[in-house]
């Protein structure tokens, strides 16, 4: 165990993760990355030579001809350097006063609403501030990080609810478009008809609009003639962090904060970690490390109940960064994976999971009672201990530290994502040809699924896809069946014999949809998590992913595809919202649906697409029904405490 005076204590973890850590400090990666990245300030990226530093392999972009194209060592940089530059704050906040003032003097109105635009790591992080109650200042913050035009007319009704006109709410409204790649198309797609809603309700929006990005990208092209002013996404003016890493100390996770009166200098300052902080980070990377070669790699993350909004942003951090490597992956389920699931006893050669308890002052953690019984029982267990105030951005910057010293251990580049940027040349591919076609049902993928004799019919409308299945090899036709099969009868028999055949270790349900301001996405939504308790948890002892796409597909998609073991089950509403005043339609967010099953399938992972007609509550009640009767054809594994 760890020293009394330190924040972190590693209760009989694996002995090897001494030597782990070992490495850490003998290969000297800290002064090593220190050094690198003055280098790259300095002398710039072609000072960097790959074959001489392998740190570049591991924290930057580099192409086929082994030049350097972008140092991302900011994750790390920014704090470093933020303890050198204690303007920071003082002008972050001058920043957000300026943008106050610029609509005050075009529309004589104070700032009341901020509608972000961005996917995954670039909305992430403002999803946690809000769950944590850090938002809730003065300035409302709005994540639009769907293509679904159900979320912007869900957002739209939010800034208009108490009776305002909409044209005297968007003079209110202050829009942000980030997007950290040169090819994001989600983030000019909705900016695109934010500007039209402006223009048809008489609105100027020079002063409403601003965007985060790199030079000559797609955002940057469309935001920059328009005369929306372009903010560097860093303090330092420089562009070194991955969307994912922008948090805590960059613009695009600072703004939101100072337009909410959060204490900025607490928030820098506490994000400059201290030396034995960063070495209990690279401990815990060393802990995780030695449990996941020993196929140990669910991390169940167990955190105070104020504190459970952080879940998602940490599970994104280490999966997005980490999920490249079909060997050895490190997934994490926060809050989830204690209740129903079977524990398999601490000594046992099947026993796969790691647990991680975080500790913020006194706040109440209600796994406390669990906790003790891990201590009790042998099993690995890490306790980070936080102290108030600003604790949450300190946690923010040490679980990067951690990363980065698991990135290096597993000799894997932490700031790219294979994975997530092959969905995303699918899905650009399917609304490229959707286009020339006319519609996207006049595509080759989508008539292909439309004909596919592999489906199955539910109650209520649903049909459930499972094609990939077999396309993938993962099962043959004959495995579940003859064909016109009941739905559920062929769901809970395919995970059942992927299962035994130890093809999947846990169970993605993600909808297509929005599940944050839409009623009816909230609600089904509620019923996604109560299958995954019921059906796959109670009945399987199956940890279970449940979130929103395709927000995911940014945030923890890179372990599905990369690292694998997981059956996925995609579902969309045949029923699409469209917005006819801006010609809004869901084309482009149901070809994200497409092209993850699409991509799922082409990397031979197991993926299922369910489709219901619609959110109503009849739907519901019949997806509810279909995954009860999942549960009840699923085997029942003996339950182990």
């Amino acid at each position: 165990m760890s020293s009394p005076l330190s924040p972190l204590a590693l209760y009989l973890h694996n002995h090897h993760s001494d030597r782990h850590y070992e490495t850490l400090v003998r290969d000297r990666v800290l002064e090593r990355a220190r050094k690198l990245t003055r280098l790259a300030r300095e002398k710039g990226l072609r000072a960097l030579v790959p074959a001489t530093e392998p740190l570049i392999g591991i924290g930057m972009e580099v192409d086929a001809q082994g030049h350097v194209t972008k140092n991302s060592l900011g994750v790390l940089d920014l704090s470093w350097q933020a303890a050198q530059h204690p303007e920071w704050a003082g002008m972050i906040l001058e920043e957000a006063a300026a943008i106050r003032g610029s609509i005050y003097a075009a529309h004589g109105v104070a700032l009341e609403n901020l509608i972000w635009v961005g996917m995954g790591g670039s909305s992430e992080d403002k999803a946690m501030y809000h769950a944590l109650g850090l938002l809730r200042g003065g300035v409302r913050v709005y994540l639009l990080d769907s293509t679904d035009p159900a979320k912007l007319q869900g957002i739209l009704k939010e800034i208009t609810r108490h009776g305002e006109e909409l044209p005297q709410a968007l003079r209110k409204t202050l829009v942000v478009g980030m997007a950290m790649g040169m090819t994001s198309y989600e983030p000019v797609l909705n900016l695109e008809k934010l500007h039209l809603l402006f223009q048809k309700n008489g609105v100027a929006s020079e002063s409403n609009f601003l965007y985060m990005t790199l030079p000559g990208s797609l955002l940057d092209q469309f935001a920059g003639p328009r005369g929306y002013r372009r903010v560097e996404l860093q303090p330092d003016n420089d562009n070194t962090t991955a969307g994912r890493h922008s948090g805590p100390l960059t613009r695009g996770s600072l703004y939101p904060l100072a337009l909410n009166g959060v204490d900025l200098p607490g928030w820098i300052e506490a994000a400059v970690l201290s030396e034995n902080e960063i070495e209990d980070a690279f401990r815990m990377a060393a802990f995780l490390h030695a449990n996941g070669v020993e196929s140990r790699e669910k991390v169940c993350l167990m955190l105070p109940e104020e504190w459970r909004g952080a879940g998602i942003w940490t599970k994104q951090d280490f999966e997005e960064s980490l999920g490249k490597s079909d060997a050895l992956g490190v997934k994490i389920f926060p809050g989830t994976a204690l209740g129903p699931a079977p524990r398999v006893p601490a000594r046992d050669s099947d026993q796969d999971h790691v647990f991680w308890a975080v500790q913020v002052g006194d706040r109440h953690n209600p796994d406390a009672g669990v906790v003790k019984d891990l201590r009790q029982q042998g099993y690995p267990l890490a306790i980070l201990n936080l102290e108030e105030p600003a604790a949450l951005p300190r946690y923010m910057q040490w679980v990067h530290y951690v990363v980065f010293g698991l990135a290096w251990l597993r000799q894997m580049n932490f700031v790219t994502q294979p994975s997530v940027e092959l969905y995303k040349s699918i899905a650009a591919q399917l609304h490229g040809k959707a286009r020339k076609a006319g519609k996207l049902e006049q595509t080759k993928p989508w008539r292909d699924l439309a004909r596919t004799r592999l489906r199955a019919n539910a109650p209520g409308g649903l049909t459930l896809y499972y094609d990939s299945l077999v396309k993938a090899g993962l099962l043959a036709p004959g495995d579940l069946g003859p064909l016109k099969k009941d739905a559920a009868e062929t769901l809970a028999r395919a995970v059942t014999l992927l299962r035994e055949r130890q093809r999947i270790e846990y169970v993605e349900l993600t909808f297509y949809g929005d599940t944050r301001y839409d009623a009816g996405g909230r609600e089904l939504r509620q019923v996604l998590e109560t299958a995954a308790a019921e059906a796959f948890a109670e009945r399987m002892g199956l940890c279970s992913d449940v979130y929103e796409g395709p927000a995911m597909n940014h945030s923890y998609h890179e372990m599905i595809i990369g690292h694998g073991r997981c059956f996925s089950i995609v579902l969309l509403s045949r029923r699409q919202t469209s917005i006819r005043s801006l010609g809004y339609r869901a084309d482009y967010h149901r070809a994200q649906w497409l092209a993850t099953k699409l991509a799922l399938e082409q990397r031979r992972r197991a993926v299922v697409a369910l489709v219901l007609p619609d959110l109503s509550a009849e739907s519901r009640q019949a997806l509810e029904s279909f995954f009860t009767q999942v549960a009840r054809r699923l085997p029942l594994v003996p339950v182990i405490r």
